[in-house]
């Protein structure tokens, strides 16, 4: 039987949980703004190609600095996209809960692919990339998304089916 205390600090500790999980979303939501399409800042080397570049200028990790020369730069605007469109959903799955465990694993690789490319940049505050990644995985560990999300509602329901899509839902969240 839990005592008195231990029954008042589960709410909150749920709560605090949710906190977190919305935090981090809104952390990608405002961070999607600055990434302008049609050329995302190629045209003016500003905005997110002023920021890969950075990974070129400043390498952190060589093999990564290879990547974005060759791989990433000569193929921006396509990657640009990609960016956009994956912390766009990275924000929206993370607020409303749904495959959080998922989108909490794709802020980690997120986090550490900006860590890469900025850490070593002069003025970059490296504690914010690790803040980040940790952010995430405590999200990732304690399935935040059954706390005040979708993940809460549809678990459920996803617990009575067998079929793969349900496993693997269940498994996301």
């Amino acid at each position: 039987m839990l005592s008195a205390e231990s029954r008042t600090a589960i709410p909150l500790d749920r709560g605090l949980l949710a906190l977190l999980r919305v935090s981090l979303a809104l952390m990608w939501i405002q961070n999607v703004f600055w990434k302008v399409p049609p050329d995302f800042g190629l045209a003016r080397k500003a905005d997110l190609y002023q920021y890969v570049n950075h990974a070129v200028e400043h390498p952190v990790l060589a093999p990564y600095a290879w990547i974005v020369e060759h791989v990433v730069l000569p193929n921006f605007v396509a990657f640009g996209w990609l960016t956009l469109l994956s912390e766009a959903a990275l924000g929206a799955f993370l607020l409303v809960g749904l495959a959080t465990r998922l989108w909490a694993l794709v802020g980690v690789g997120q986090s550490v692919a900006i860590a890469l490319s900025v850490l070593l940049t002069p003025g970059e505050w490296h504690w914010s990339y690790y803040l980040m990644v940790v952010g995430h995985l405590a999200v990732y560990a304690t399935a935040a998304g059954r706390y005040y999300g979708v993940d809460a509602v549809l678990r459920p329901i996803w617990s009575l089916r067998s079929d793969p899509v349900a496993r693997l839902a269940r498994v996301a969240s």
